[in-house]
């Protein structure tokens, strides 16, 4: 399975924050942002990863990510020209899926859970069709909203919808088996004049393909795509670290423990910011 973490928003609502700065490098407590996706496709085991930029800004990106060996992956970099919506990630990756199943994370997503590996492992056991996920939300009408039947099957999914149908709305994070080349490719612009994901997963649904996980009620995902969502973003990230010890998102870490690299390069890598708590919790492992 290939990985995509589409990275390539202007981030207009964070204004001026960035205007210097795209906004997946901006940090979210102690880690740039995209290091958060990024772990999302570690964690899976996806280690070939295509991140979609925006233009101008292959040297900040290689500065921070290189092509990923030192973390034990692969990292390959694509630009989109003109924001076309997130199913345009599809499309741009093409050459990278080739005959492929594919992630796509969003850059701007958080996913935190002790169990979050059980998660991603249900959906690459399924092997066929799409697998995405329920969160559930106090006030979903500014997402994706799915709607289940008695027996917990998803029957609908709406964008943004005035009423909606449930709470429960599908975040940034997606899986597809290769089909979704043939479905992206036949995607027509919404009335916004962007190529919906939404209109992926449905699809799928009408398919009878589409696999919809929900997440359990303590989950901790985050939008960190406004200025108050970035700041409680940190805030939560920093509560979760100091509550339980562990880090969130330790690219090191985890490709220490799934075997990428070894301790010694762990120790190499920790010694580079050992002036930091990061590199300090590296430092113990």
């Amino acid at each position: 399975m290939k990985g995509i973490i589409l990275a390539a928003g202007k981030g207009s609502r964070l204004y001026p924050m960035t205007r210097p700065v795209c906004k997946p490098l901006l940090p979210v407590y102690d880690k740039p942002m995209v290091y958060y996706p990024l772990a999302v496709l570690l964690q899976a085991g996806i280690r070939d990863i295509l991140i979609i930029i925006p233009p101008g800004e292959e040297g900040p990106f290689y500065r921070l990510l290189g092509s990923g060996g030192r973390f034990g992956v692969n990292i390959t970099y694509e630009v989109q020209e003109v924001a076309r919506g997130i199913a345009d990630a599809l499309l741009i990756g093409e050459q990278f899926i080739g005959k492929d199943d594919v992630c796509l994370v969003l850059g701007d997503n958080i996913f935190y859970s002790p169990f979050f590996e059980d998660y991603l492992n249900r959906a690459l056991a399924l092997g066929e069709g799409a697998c995405v996920f329920g969160h559930y939300v106090n006030d979903p009408r500014a997402f994706g909203v799915v709607e289940f039947d008695e027996a917990g099957n998803a029957v609908s999914i709406e964008e943004k919808p005035r009423y909606p149908k449930s709470n429960y709305i599908i975040p940034g994070l997606y899986f597809y088996d290769n089909d979704v080349m043939e479905i992206a490719h036949a995607l027509k612009p919404s009335a916004r004049g962007e190529l919906e994901i939404t209109d992926v997963n449905l699809e799928y649904l009408r398919r009878g393909k589409l696999h919809v996980v929900k997440f359990d009620r303590d989950f901790v995902w985050l939008d960190a795509g406004t200025a108050e969502n970035l700041l409680g973003s940190a805030q939560e990230v920093k509560r979760v670290q100091d509550e339980t010890g562990r880090y969130i998102a330790c690219l090191e870490e985890i490709a220490y423990q799934r075997g990428y690299i070894s301790h010694q390069a762990l120790m190499r890598l920790a010694s580079d910011l050992d002036k930091t708590l990061y590199g300090q919790y590296l430092q113990c492992l």
